[in-house]
């Protein structure tokens, strides 16, 4: 019924007690979800939980926040995306939150980072899951520069265009309609029920239904009333209640939409 559309089973946390969460996501009704790979060292393991599970898939990716790992190369990506269950390259984009005394300008490697990520998911064909912190605007622009977008002037462009998600979304309603311009989806995690999100539900309303995805980021913010606990999949039906609330709509509705938006994005249904 509900799909996790960005998860880290693999995270010691969750992969400790990974026959009970699954058990638990069972009760819940959550019967797909996504584990999303954060750098080339964990990627076995991410990898190892969606060819032992038939509801799980996997990423390949080295987040924009992950410092003094290996560095992805484009055939680095490319390999890996070729293995079955293997459906998205991220999670990838911007993050400048944290410069701990460095400039914009320092972090041309992120940045770099990030093109590798959208050249791979142009070749490969599937889609991106991007991460955005304090970087909206050089997150749109690069996606732009490298997405394979024809412009309003030339009416040129490629072959393959990039295509995904903004996960975790917590920007501003330009921003949002800006990924939607894009063709890309909005994925909304448990933040959306924080009693100071108010500004984030105004954005939740404005995005159409069926460019959402919902998401936990588990095993982080977890969502009211869990918040402050260890996130799990088993939680995202709380983040599809926060949405039907804002929608008008059934929680049901809410389920059946966002798991369609899942399969239209990364083309997979339930086994």
């Amino acid at each position: 019924m509900f799909t996790d559309s960005h998860c880290h089973l693999n995270f010691p946390e969750l992969r400790e007690n990974l026959p009970a969460i699954l058990a638990s996501m069972a009760q819940a009704q959550v019967n797909r979800a996504l584990c999303i790979c954060t750098t080339l060292e964990e990627f076995e393991g991410v990898h190892a939980l969606a060819r032992e599970n038939a509801h799980l898939w996997s990423t390949v990716g080295v987040h924009p926040d992950n410092e003094g790992v290996q560095e992805p190369t484009l055939d680095d990506l490319l390999t890996r995306a070729k293995r079955a269950k293997v459906v998205g390259i991220g999670e990838t984009g911007l993050d400048y939150y944290r410069l701990n005394g460095r400039t914009v300008e320092d972090m041309a490697w992120q940045r770099e980072r990030y093109r590798t990520h959208i050249r791979a998911g142009r070749s490969t064909e599937l889609p991106l899951v991007i991460h955005t912190r304090s970087a909206s605007d050089d997150t749109l622009a690069i996606l732009r520069e490298e997405g394979g977008f024809a412009s309003a002037t030339d009416g040129h462009g490629s072959q393959s265009r990039s295509r995904g998600v903004f996960h975790c979304f917590t920007e501003t309603e330009a921003v949002a309609r800006a990924a939607l311009d894009l063709d890309f989806y909005i994925s909304f995690s448990g933040i959306l029920t924080f009693r100071n999100a108010a500004d984030l539900r105004e954005v939740a309303a404005f995005v159409p239904m069926d460019r959402i995805l919902i998401e936990t980021d588990s095993p982080y913010l977890a969502p009211v009333p869990h918040r402050g606990k260890t996130n799990t999949p088993a939680y995202v039906p709380f983040v599809a209640k926060q949405i039907a609330d804002i929608k008008g709509l059934s929680v049901e509705q809410v389920a059946k939409r966002t798991s369609d938006n899942f399969e239209a994005l990364f083309n997979r249904t339930v086994a």
